[in-house]
C-alpha cells in the first residue's frame, strides 16, 4: 500500500478534488486543502513504512493508537484538527468534514481496485486506524469551535438585549426619582399631576421586568441544545485553570469519549460546573488538589468535582443547597452560588448532589441524561 499511495499520490488528490467539487455549494480550495487529505496522505505514507521497517513507536507517534487513547495528539491529530476549524470558518458542517476523509479512502479503493493492486489486511488496518483518528480529531475541534462560535453570538445578543432593558430601566427610575423630588419639595400629595407621573414611571419599570422575566422564560426553552461533552468540559477546564493557578492548587481532568453529549441550556449548565469548580479552589486546603471527573452509564454522565477540604461539618451536607447558606468563615459572596447551580441542572431534567468524604473532602455531582453526537 506504501508505494502504491506514493505512486499514486496525486492521481488520488485528484480524485478527492473531483469529489468534492461535485457536491453542492463546495468547491475544493487551496485553504481547505492546506491542513487536509494531501497532508494525511503524506502522514499514511510514513506511517505505513514505520510500520514495514518495524518501528511501533514512530507510527504511533505519527498516527496515534487505535480509538484515538492516547493524552497527547498525534500528527495527524494535529493537521486534522487544523482542518476541521479550517472547514468552520469557510462555512461548511459537520458532515462535510467526515466526507472530506471518506473521499480518500474511497478514492484508494477504487483505484487500487481499478489497477488490480491487493492490500494485506494489516495494511487496511493501518488505514482505517488514521481515518478514524483524524475523522475524530477533525470533528471534536469542529464542534468545539461552533460552540464557541454560538456561544459568543448569544453572549452579544443578550448584551444587547441587556443593554436595552437597563437604558429603559435608567430612563424610568429617572423620571420616577424626579417625580418624588417634585413632590417633597412642593409638599404635594400624590393625587396629582406629579403623583401621576410618578406612578406612570413605577408602572413601567414594571412592565420591563415583567417583560424581561417572560423573555427569559422562553430563551431558556429555547436554548435547550444537543451538544458535546468533550468540548464543554475543555471550556470548563480552560476557566478553571486560572483559579488553580491563583489558589496554588493543582487540578486533574479526565478524558472525555469524543461521542459523548449532554442537553440542555450550555451557558447555564456551563456556569453551574464554574460555581463547582470555583468553591471547590475556594475550600480546599493549600496545596491539594481538585479533580473533575467524568463518569458514564448507559442512561446518564456523570460529572464529578472532588475536592479536599477535609470533609463536611456534621448536617452541613443536608442544608448546602439552601439558599443564602454560608458554610465557612469566607463571607464575600452571598450563598447564592449551589443553590443557582441546582436550579440550572434540574432544569435540564438533571440532579446536583454532594457526598462527603470524612477526613478528606467533598465530591459535587451532576447528573445528566446522556445523549450522542450525530
Amino acid at each position: 500500500m506504501r508505494n502504491f499511495l506514493t505512486n499514486n499520490r496525486e492521481e488520488l488528490v485528484s480524485r478527492c478534488k473531483s469529489k468534492v467539487a461535485r457536491r453542492p455549494r463546495r468547491a475544493a480550495t487551496e485553504q481547505q486543502l492546506a491542513n487536509g487529505i494531501p497532508m494525511f496522505l503524506e502522514q499514511l505514507i510514513r506511517t505505513l513504512a514505520a510500520e514495514e521497517d518495524d518501528k511501533p513507536a514512530d507510527s504511533m507517534r505519527i498516527s496515534g493508537p487505535s480509538g484515538g487513547d492516547s493524552p497527547t495528539l498525534s500528527e495527524i491529530g494535529v493537521t486534522a484538527t487544523a482542518h476541521g476549524k479550517e472547514l468552520l470558518q469557510l462555512g461548511y458542517t459537520v458532515d462535510q468534514v467526515v466526507h472530506d476523509y471518506g473521499d480518500l479512502c474511497q478514492a484508494i479503493t477504487d483505484l487500487a481496485f481499478e489497477r488490480d493492486v491487493p492490500f494485506s489486511i494489516g495494511e487496511f488496518r493501518t488505514l482505517n486506524r488514521c481515518l478514524d483518528n483524524a475523522i475524530a480529531d477533525a470533528v471534536t475541534e469542529f464542534s468545539c469551535q461552533r460552540d464557541t462560535q454560538i456561544a459568543r453570538q448569544q453572549s452579544l445578543d443578550a448584551a444587547e438585549r441587556f443593554g436595552f432593558l437597563v437604558h429603559e430601566l435608567r430612563n424610568a427610575l429617572g423620571t420616577a426619582t424626579l417625580a418624588i423630588h417634585a413632590l417633597e419639595l412642593g409638599n404635594m400629595t400624590v393625587g396629582g399631576a406629579t403623583g401621576t407621573v410618578l406612578k406612570r414611571s413605577l408602572s413601567a419599570m414594571g412592565e420591563l421586568i415583567g417583560r424581561a422575566l417572560a423573555e427569559v422564560r422562553n430563551t431558556a426553552s429555547e436554548q435547550r441544545q444537543t451538544f458535546s461533552l468533550a468540548a464543554f468540559i475543555k471550556e470548563a477546564e480552560a476557566a478553571a485553570q486560572l483559579v488553580a493557578g491563583a489558589a496554588g492548587c493543582a487540578f486533574e481532568v479526565t478524558p472525555v469519549t469524543p461521542i459523548l453529549a449532554i442537553q440542555g441550556n450550555r451557558e447555564l449548565l456551563l456556569a453551574a460546573l464554574g460555581n463547582l469548580l470555583q468553591n471547590a479552589f475556594k475550600f480546599t486546603h493549600p496545596c491539594t488538589d481538585v479533580a473533575l471527573r467524568i463518569r458514564e452509564s448507559d442512561q446518564h454522565v456523570l460529572i464529578e468535582v472532588e475536592d479536599h477540604c477535609g470533609g463536611l461539618p456534621q448536617g452541613v451536607a443536608a442544608r448546602m443547597f439552601a439558599p443564602f447558606s454560608q458554610h465557612s468563615h469566607d463571607r464575600s459572596g452571598l450563598g447564592l452560588g449551589l443553590s443557582i447551580a441546582r436550579q440550572s441542572v434540574e432544569a435540564d431534567f438533571g440532579t446536583l448532589t454532594v457526598r462527603d468524604v470524612p477526613g478528606t473532602g467533598c465530591i459535587f455531582t451532576i447528573c445528566l441524561p446522556r445523549h450522542a453526537l450525530p
